[in-house]
C-alpha cells in the first residue's frame, strides 16, 4: 500500500545522499547590501534568493525600503547556513557605520 510506496521513494532518495539537487534554492544563504541613489542609503539583509529579494525590494514589497526604490545590489556573500548569514548581517548592522559598509563593498572579492 501507501507505506510500501513511500518506502520505495525513500530508497531512491537514499541513493543520492550527498548530492546537490538541481534547482534547490536554500542550500546557501546570502548577506546582501543594497544602495539607493534616490535616498542615498544602504540596506543590509539576508536571503536564500538574492534576485527574488531584490525584486521584492524594488516592487515596494518591504515597507522599510519602499522609499528608496530603485535599489541596486552592491554586495553579496554566500554562507553555508542561515545562521551564519544572520550572524554576519547583524555584525554589519551593529557597527552602525556607513564607512564600514562602503569598505565591505570596495573590498569584496
Amino acid at each position: 500500500g501507501a507505506v510500501a510506496q513511500l518506502g520505495e521513494r525513500l530508497n531512491g532518495i537514499q541513493e543520492v545522499v550527498g548530492s546537490i539537487p538541481s534547482g534547490s534554492t536554500h542550500l546557501n544563504y546570502s548577506v546582501y547590501i543594497l544602495y539607493s541613489k534616490s535616498s542615498d542609503k544602504y540596506y543590509i539583509g539576508h536571503t536564500g534568493d538574492v534576485e527574488k529579494r531584490l525584486n521584492q525590494h524594488n516592487s515596494g514589497y518591504s515597507k522599510s525600503t519602499k522609499s528608496g526604490i530603485p535599489w541596486i545590489l552592491k554586495y553579496e556573500y554566500s554562507y553555508s547556513s542561515r545562521s551564519c548569514a544572520v550572524n554576519r548581517e547583524n555584525e554589519i548592522k551593529r557597527k552602525k557605520s556607513r564607512k564600514y559598509i562602503q569598505w565591505i563593498i570596495e573590498n569584496a572579492e
